[in-house]
Protein backbone atom coordinates (compact mmCIF):
# COMPACT_ATOMS: atom_id res chain seq x y z
CA UNK A 1 0.00 0.00 0.00
CA UNK A 2 1.48 3.38 -0.02
CA UNK A 3 2.97 3.91 3.29
CA UNK A 4 0.78 2.51 5.24
CA UNK A 5 3.57 2.32 7.27
CA UNK A 6 5.31 -0.61 7.36
CA UNK A 7 5.23 -1.20 3.87
CA UNK A 8 2.97 -3.94 1.82
CA UNK A 9 1.55 -2.90 -0.85
CA UNK A 10 -0.99 -4.10 -3.52
CA UNK A 11 -3.02 -2.21 -6.43
CA UNK A 12 -5.11 -3.17 -8.62
CA UNK A 13 -3.58 -4.47 -11.90
CA UNK A 14 -0.70 -1.90 -12.20
CA UNK A 15 0.31 0.15 -9.19
CA UNK A 16 3.23 0.47 -6.99
CA UNK A 17 1.87 -1.63 -3.64
CA UNK A 18 3.04 -1.48 -0.45
CA UNK A 19 2.65 -2.89 2.50
CA UNK A 20 0.14 -1.51 5.17
CA UNK A 21 1.82 -3.68 7.78
CA UNK A 22 3.29 -0.72 6.04
CA UNK A 23 0.56 0.02 7.80
CA UNK A 24 2.64 0.01 10.78
CA UNK A 25 3.58 3.54 12.02
CA UNK A 26 5.08 5.91 14.24
CA UNK A 27 3.13 5.33 17.37
CA UNK A 28 1.43 6.55 20.05
CA UNK A 29 -2.03 8.04 20.86
CA UNK A 30 -4.30 7.59 24.11
CA UNK A 31 -6.18 10.00 26.41
CA UNK A 32 -8.71 9.30 28.59
CA UNK A 33 -12.07 11.11 30.03
CA UNK A 34 -12.38 9.37 32.84
CA UNK A 35 -12.35 5.80 31.73
CA UNK A 36 -14.60 3.83 33.55
CA UNK A 37 -11.88 1.51 34.22
CA UNK A 38 -8.48 2.37 36.06
CA UNK A 39 -5.86 2.90 33.64
CA UNK A 40 -3.09 1.04 35.48
CA UNK A 41 -2.75 -1.38 38.00
CA UNK A 42 -0.06 -1.00 41.30
CA UNK A 43 3.64 -0.88 40.13
CA UNK A 44 4.66 -3.35 43.04
CA UNK A 45 2.30 -6.27 41.76
CA UNK A 46 4.52 -8.55 41.03
CA UNK A 47 4.35 -10.44 37.19
CA UNK A 48 4.42 -14.18 37.73
CA UNK A 49 5.99 -15.93 34.74
CA UNK A 50 3.62 -18.87 33.64
CA UNK A 51 5.46 -22.39 34.18
CA UNK A 52 4.70 -22.87 30.70
CA UNK A 53 6.32 -19.76 29.05
CA UNK A 54 9.04 -20.09 31.57
CA UNK A 55 9.25 -24.05 29.38
CA UNK A 56 9.09 -22.50 26.34
CA UNK A 57 11.50 -19.81 26.84
CA UNK A 58 14.25 -22.64 28.10
CA UNK A 59 13.28 -24.93 25.18
CA UNK A 60 14.26 -21.89 22.95
CA UNK A 61 17.44 -21.22 24.96
CA UNK A 62 15.99 -18.01 25.96
CA UNK A 63 17.39 -16.74 29.56
CA UNK A 64 13.99 -14.24 30.99
CA UNK A 65 16.72 -12.10 32.60
CA UNK A 66 18.80 -11.62 29.92
CA UNK A 67 16.17 -11.34 27.60
CA UNK A 68 14.65 -8.53 29.71
CA UNK A 69 17.94 -6.85 29.92
CA UNK A 70 18.32 -6.43 25.83
CA UNK A 71 18.84 -9.71 24.40
CA UNK A 72 15.66 -9.24 23.06
CA UNK A 73 17.31 -6.94 20.37
CA UNK A 74 19.08 -10.12 18.87
CA UNK A 75 17.80 -10.52 15.30
CA UNK A 76 20.04 -13.48 14.34
CA UNK A 77 18.23 -14.84 11.63
CA UNK A 78 19.44 -18.63 12.97
CA UNK A 79 18.06 -18.14 16.15
CA UNK A 80 14.70 -15.61 15.06
CA UNK A 81 12.30 -17.69 16.01
CA UNK A 82 9.61 -17.87 13.48
CA UNK A 83 7.18 -20.90 13.13
CA UNK A 84 3.49 -20.62 14.28
CA UNK A 85 4.17 -22.97 17.62
CA UNK A 86 7.38 -20.48 18.43
CA UNK A 87 5.92 -17.39 19.51
CA UNK A 88 7.35 -16.24 22.82
CA UNK A 89 6.87 -12.30 24.77
CA UNK A 90 7.74 -11.44 27.99
CA UNK A 91 6.35 -9.10 29.75
CA UNK A 92 9.21 -6.00 30.34
CA UNK A 93 7.79 -3.39 31.97
CA UNK A 94 7.45 -0.41 31.26
CA UNK A 95 9.33 -0.62 28.11
CA UNK A 96 6.54 0.93 26.17
CA UNK A 97 6.76 4.19 28.26
CA UNK A 98 4.82 7.46 26.65
CA UNK A 99 8.22 8.44 25.14
CA UNK A 100 8.87 5.32 23.04
CA UNK A 101 5.28 4.93 22.11
CA UNK A 102 5.21 8.25 20.38
CA UNK A 103 8.54 7.64 18.53
CA UNK A 104 8.07 4.13 17.31
CA UNK A 105 8.61 4.58 13.01
CA UNK A 106 7.19 2.45 10.67
CA UNK A 107 9.03 -0.36 8.50
CA UNK A 108 11.16 1.04 5.68
CA UNK A 109 9.22 1.42 2.59
CA UNK A 110 10.51 -0.93 -0.27
CA UNK A 111 8.57 -0.24 -3.77
CA UNK A 112 7.41 -3.52 -5.33
CA UNK A 113 9.69 -4.38 -8.53
CA UNK A 114 7.10 -5.52 -10.26
CA UNK A 115 3.60 -4.27 -11.06
CA UNK A 116 0.86 -6.71 -10.13
CA UNK A 117 -0.14 -8.13 -13.51
CA UNK A 118 -4.01 -8.91 -14.48
CA UNK A 119 -4.11 -12.33 -13.04
CA UNK A 120 -8.15 -13.34 -14.43
CA UNK A 121 -9.09 -12.86 -10.89
CA UNK A 122 -12.28 -10.26 -10.52
CA UNK A 123 -11.25 -7.03 -9.73
CA UNK A 124 -13.46 -3.59 -9.93
CA UNK A 125 -12.33 -0.40 -10.91
CA UNK A 126 -9.97 1.83 -8.30
CA UNK A 127 -11.58 3.88 -5.59
CA UNK A 128 -11.83 7.57 -5.61
CA UNK A 129 -10.28 8.20 -2.33
CA UNK A 130 -12.45 8.83 0.79
CA UNK A 131 -10.54 11.64 3.04
CA UNK A 132 -9.88 9.82 6.37
CA UNK A 133 -11.76 11.98 9.07
CA UNK A 134 -10.50 12.25 12.43
CA UNK A 135 -12.46 10.23 15.05
CA UNK A 136 -14.36 12.02 17.65
CA UNK A 137 -12.68 12.63 21.05
CA UNK A 138 -12.64 10.82 23.43
CA UNK A 139 -12.07 7.71 21.49
CA UNK A 140 -13.29 5.59 24.10
CA UNK A 141 -16.80 7.20 23.82
CA UNK A 142 -17.48 6.00 20.20
CA UNK A 143 -14.88 3.22 18.86
CA UNK A 144 -14.29 1.54 22.42
CA UNK A 145 -12.71 -1.67 20.74
CA UNK A 146 -9.83 -0.05 19.08
CA UNK A 147 -6.31 0.95 20.32
CA UNK A 148 -2.89 1.26 18.65
CA UNK A 149 -0.38 -1.87 18.24
CA UNK A 150 3.11 -1.43 19.31
CA UNK A 151 6.35 -4.26 18.69
CA UNK A 152 9.69 -4.37 17.97
CA UNK A 153 11.29 -5.47 15.05
CA UNK A 154 14.91 -5.95 13.73
CA UNK A 155 15.04 -2.38 12.41
CA UNK A 156 13.43 -0.81 15.47
CA UNK A 157 9.89 0.25 17.34
CA UNK A 158 6.59 0.24 14.68
CA UNK A 159 3.32 0.59 15.07
CA UNK A 160 -0.12 -0.57 13.77
CA UNK A 161 -3.43 -0.50 14.86
CA UNK A 162 -6.05 -3.23 16.64
CA UNK A 163 -9.35 -4.01 17.22
CA UNK A 164 -10.75 -6.19 20.83
CA UNK A 165 -13.13 -8.82 19.45
CA UNK A 166 -15.03 -11.28 21.40
CA UNK A 167 -13.94 -14.58 22.61
CA UNK A 168 -16.17 -17.58 21.79
CA UNK A 169 -14.61 -19.27 24.92
CA UNK A 170 -15.25 -16.56 27.50
CA UNK A 171 -18.29 -14.16 26.96
CA UNK A 172 -18.36 -10.82 28.15
CA UNK A 173 -14.83 -11.33 29.39
CA UNK A 174 -12.72 -11.15 25.88
CA UNK A 175 -9.03 -11.08 26.08
CA UNK A 176 -8.43 -10.97 21.88
CA UNK A 177 -7.32 -8.53 19.64
CA UNK A 178 -7.54 -8.71 15.79
CA UNK A 179 -5.05 -7.21 13.74
CA UNK A 180 -2.94 -7.88 10.28
CA UNK A 181 -0.92 -10.68 10.15
CA UNK A 182 2.16 -8.50 8.85
CA UNK A 183 1.97 -6.71 12.19
CA UNK A 184 2.72 -10.02 14.56
CA UNK A 185 4.93 -11.88 12.27
CA UNK A 186 7.81 -10.48 9.42
CA UNK A 187 6.39 -13.40 6.81
CA UNK A 188 8.76 -15.64 4.60
CA UNK A 189 11.96 -13.49 5.15
CA UNK A 190 11.75 -13.31 9.18
CA UNK A 191 9.39 -14.32 12.58
CA UNK A 192 7.51 -13.21 15.27
CA UNK A 193 8.05 -9.75 15.66
CA UNK A 194 8.94 -8.86 19.82
CA UNK A 195 7.05 -6.81 22.47
CA UNK A 196 3.96 -6.95 21.09
CA UNK A 197 1.48 -4.94 23.21
CA UNK A 198 -2.14 -3.18 22.66
CA UNK A 199 -2.95 0.20 23.84
CA UNK A 200 -6.65 0.67 24.01
CA UNK A 201 -8.13 3.97 23.05
CA UNK A 202 -4.19 5.43 22.67
CA UNK A 203 -4.85 9.09 23.05
CA UNK A 204 -7.41 8.81 23.62
CA UNK A 205 -8.30 12.86 24.42
CA UNK A 206 -6.64 13.36 20.73
CA UNK A 207 -3.87 16.22 22.29
CA UNK A 208 -1.64 17.60 19.64
CA UNK A 209 1.41 15.98 19.15
CA UNK A 210 3.04 19.27 20.86
CA UNK A 211 1.42 18.70 23.56
CA UNK A 212 2.22 14.71 24.18
CA UNK A 213 5.64 14.92 25.64
CA UNK A 214 4.37 16.47 29.16
CA UNK A 215 1.25 14.37 28.97
CA UNK A 216 1.50 11.67 31.49
CA UNK A 217 1.00 7.95 30.91
CA UNK A 218 -1.94 7.52 32.29
CA UNK A 219 -3.86 10.07 29.93
CA UNK A 220 -2.20 8.25 26.94
CA UNK A 221 -2.93 5.04 28.05
CA UNK A 222 -6.03 5.32 30.20
CA UNK A 223 -7.12 1.77 30.17
CA UNK A 224 -3.49 0.22 30.28
CA UNK A 225 -1.02 -1.65 28.36
CA UNK A 226 -1.48 -5.06 27.68
CA UNK A 227 1.09 -7.73 26.04
CA UNK A 228 0.76 -10.34 24.22
CA UNK A 229 0.30 -13.89 25.31
CA UNK A 230 0.03 -15.63 22.51
CA UNK A 231 -0.09 -14.66 18.61
CA UNK A 232 -1.58 -16.44 15.71
CA UNK A 233 -1.90 -15.84 12.04
CA UNK A 234 -2.99 -17.98 8.91
CA UNK A 235 -0.15 -20.62 7.59
CA UNK A 236 -0.38 -18.50 4.34
CA UNK A 237 1.45 -15.52 6.02
CA UNK A 238 4.30 -16.93 7.43
CA UNK A 239 5.24 -18.98 4.38
CA UNK A 240 4.57 -16.21 1.89
CA UNK A 241 3.50 -13.04 3.30
CA UNK A 242 6.26 -10.13 2.24
CA UNK A 243 6.23 -6.30 2.85
CA UNK A 244 5.88 -5.39 -0.83
CA UNK A 245 3.79 -6.80 -3.62
CA UNK A 246 0.91 -8.58 -1.91
CA UNK A 247 2.36 -11.45 -1.57
CA UNK A 248 -0.09 -13.32 1.58
CA UNK A 249 -2.23 -10.36 1.60
CA UNK A 250 -5.48 -12.31 1.62
CA UNK A 251 -4.53 -14.04 4.47
CA UNK A 252 -3.09 -11.47 6.30
CA UNK A 253 -4.90 -11.12 9.55
CA UNK A 254 -3.75 -12.47 13.19
CA UNK A 255 -5.50 -12.77 16.61
CA UNK A 256 -3.18 -12.06 20.03
CA UNK A 257 -4.50 -12.89 23.29
CA UNK A 258 -3.51 -10.40 25.79
CA UNK A 259 -2.62 -9.98 29.32
CA UNK A 260 -2.55 -6.65 31.83
CA UNK A 261 1.05 -5.52 31.93
CA UNK A 262 0.98 -4.59 35.61
CA UNK A 263 -1.08 -7.82 37.36
CA UNK A 264 -4.63 -7.39 37.07
CA UNK A 265 -7.62 -6.39 38.94
CA UNK A 266 -9.16 -9.41 37.32
CA UNK A 267 -10.88 -7.53 34.82
CA UNK A 268 -10.37 -8.73 31.09
CA UNK A 269 -9.84 -6.71 28.29
CA UNK A 270 -13.16 -6.19 27.39
CA UNK A 271 -14.60 -5.75 30.53
CA UNK A 272 -11.94 -2.92 31.11
CA UNK A 273 -13.24 -1.18 27.89
CA UNK A 274 -16.63 -1.97 28.04
CA UNK A 275 -16.77 -3.25 24.65
CA UNK A 276 -15.88 -5.68 22.25
CA UNK A 277 -17.07 -6.58 18.38
CA UNK A 278 -17.69 -9.99 17.58
CA UNK A 279 -15.95 -11.29 14.12
CA UNK A 280 -18.28 -12.27 10.96
CA UNK A 281 -16.74 -14.72 8.88
CA UNK A 282 -18.00 -15.33 5.02
CA UNK A 283 -19.08 -12.30 5.02
CA UNK A 284 -21.11 -10.84 2.08
CA UNK A 285 -19.33 -10.55 -1.17
CA UNK A 286 -18.18 -6.89 -1.77
CA UNK A 287 -21.36 -6.04 -4.04
CA UNK A 288 -23.66 -6.89 -1.16
CA UNK A 289 -22.77 -4.61 0.99
CA UNK A 290 -23.42 -0.96 1.84
CA UNK A 291 -20.64 0.58 3.44
CA UNK A 292 -17.52 -0.54 5.76
CA UNK A 293 -16.03 1.83 7.97
CA UNK A 294 -12.04 1.57 8.47
CA UNK A 295 -10.48 2.64 12.17
CA UNK A 296 -6.84 3.27 12.48
CA UNK A 297 -3.83 5.19 13.97
CA UNK A 298 -2.35 6.51 10.35
CA UNK A 299 1.71 7.30 10.60
CA UNK A 300 3.16 8.30 7.36
CA UNK A 301 2.31 11.66 6.04
CA UNK A 302 0.41 13.73 6.19
CA UNK A 303 -0.46 11.69 9.37
CA UNK A 304 2.29 11.44 12.63
CA UNK A 305 0.60 8.51 14.02
CA UNK A 306 -1.17 10.48 17.12
CA UNK A 307 -4.50 10.38 16.54
CA UNK A 308 -7.27 7.90 15.37
CA UNK A 309 -9.21 8.27 11.98
CA UNK A 310 -11.80 6.47 9.76
CA UNK A 311 -12.89 6.08 6.43
CA UNK A 312 -16.42 4.94 5.63
CA UNK A 313 -17.23 3.88 1.68
CA UNK A 314 -19.07 0.70 -0.41
CA UNK A 315 -16.54 -1.75 -1.03
CA UNK A 316 -15.27 -3.34 -4.47
CA UNK A 317 -13.18 -6.14 -5.40
CA UNK A 318 -9.48 -6.88 -5.46
CA UNK A 319 -7.82 -9.75 -6.73
CA UNK A 320 -4.12 -10.20 -6.28
CA UNK A 321 -3.93 -14.05 -7.74
CA UNK A 322 -6.63 -15.94 -9.44
CA UNK A 323 -6.56 -18.44 -6.77
CA UNK A 324 -6.49 -16.76 -3.94
CA UNK A 325 -9.77 -14.94 -2.29
CA UNK A 326 -10.52 -11.89 -3.42
CA UNK A 327 -9.88 -8.88 -0.84
CA UNK A 328 -12.16 -6.18 -0.08
CA UNK A 329 -10.65 -2.69 -1.33
CA UNK A 330 -12.45 0.96 -0.35
CA UNK A 331 -11.23 4.52 -0.81
CA UNK A 332 -8.91 6.05 1.55
CA UNK A 333 -6.56 8.18 2.63
CA UNK A 334 -5.22 6.73 5.54
CA UNK A 335 -1.34 5.82 5.51
CA UNK A 336 0.82 3.59 7.04
CA UNK A 337 0.34 2.95 10.90
CA UNK A 338 -3.36 1.86 10.21
CA UNK A 339 -2.09 -1.18 8.92
CA UNK A 340 -4.44 -4.07 11.49
CA UNK A 341 -7.35 -1.80 12.24
CA UNK A 342 -10.80 -3.30 11.81
CA UNK A 343 -13.25 -2.90 9.21
CA UNK A 344 -16.33 -2.90 10.20
CA UNK A 345 -20.02 -3.27 8.83
CA UNK A 346 -23.47 -4.51 9.41
CA UNK A 347 -23.15 -8.22 10.61
CA UNK A 348 -25.84 -10.97 9.73
CA UNK A 349 -28.24 -9.62 12.81
CA UNK A 350 -28.29 -5.85 11.96
CA UNK A 351 -25.14 -4.88 14.60
CA UNK A 352 -21.73 -3.58 13.47
CA UNK A 353 -19.15 -6.94 12.90
CA UNK A 354 -15.68 -6.83 12.17
CA UNK A 355 -15.48 -8.38 8.66
CA UNK A 356 -11.79 -7.39 7.86
CA UNK A 357 -8.99 -5.35 8.82
CA UNK A 358 -6.38 -3.23 7.01
CA UNK A 359 -3.74 -5.23 4.66
CA UNK A 360 -2.36 -3.25 1.85
CA UNK A 361 -2.54 0.19 -0.40
CA UNK A 362 -0.55 1.48 -2.76
CA UNK A 363 2.20 3.70 -1.92
CA UNK A 364 0.59 6.69 -3.53
CA UNK A 365 -2.36 6.08 -1.00
CA UNK A 366 -5.74 6.93 -1.40
CA UNK A 367 -6.93 2.93 -0.92
CA UNK A 368 -6.87 0.35 1.09
CA UNK A 369 -7.31 -3.84 0.81
CA UNK A 370 -8.20 -5.91 3.51
CA UNK A 371 -9.05 -9.51 3.37
CA UNK A 372 -12.58 -11.64 3.45
CA UNK A 373 -12.15 -13.42 6.12
CA UNK A 374 -13.14 -17.26 5.58
CA UNK A 375 -12.25 -20.52 7.13
CA UNK A 376 -8.83 -19.87 7.45
CA UNK A 377 -9.60 -16.81 9.45
CA UNK A 378 -11.74 -18.20 11.38
CA UNK A 379 -9.64 -21.35 12.39
CA UNK A 380 -7.30 -19.15 13.63
CA UNK A 381 -9.68 -17.39 16.16
CA UNK A 382 -10.85 -20.73 17.41
CA UNK A 383 -8.08 -21.80 17.89
CA UNK A 384 -6.35 -18.81 19.82
CA UNK A 385 -10.16 -18.73 21.73
CA UNK A 386 -10.05 -22.22 22.85
CA UNK A 387 -6.38 -22.11 24.19
CA UNK A 388 -7.55 -19.75 26.51
CA UNK A 389 -10.97 -21.30 27.42
CA UNK A 390 -11.78 -21.13 30.83
CA UNK A 391 -8.85 -19.01 31.89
Amino acid sequence: MRPIRPTLAAVSTAAVLALTATACGPSEDVAGDKPSAPASQPADQKITIPDDLKDKLKEHGIDLDKWKNGEWKNWDKDTWLREAKDFVNPIIEDLWDPDRMREADPLPEEPVEDDIPDDGGVTDPTPEPVDARPVKAPYHAGVPEAGKLFFDGPKGSMVCSATVVKDPANPGKSNMVWTAGHCVHAGKQGGWYRNIAFVPSYNDNARPTAELENTPKEEIAPFGVWWGDWAQTSEQWISEGATTGGQGAPYDFAVIHVTPEKGGSGKSLEETVGSALPVEFDAPAAPDIAAMTATGYPAAPPFDGQRMYQCSDKPGRLSIKADEPTMYRIGCTMTGGSSGGGWVAKGRDGRPALVSNTSIGPVTAGWLAGPRLGKEAEGVYTAVSEKFAGR
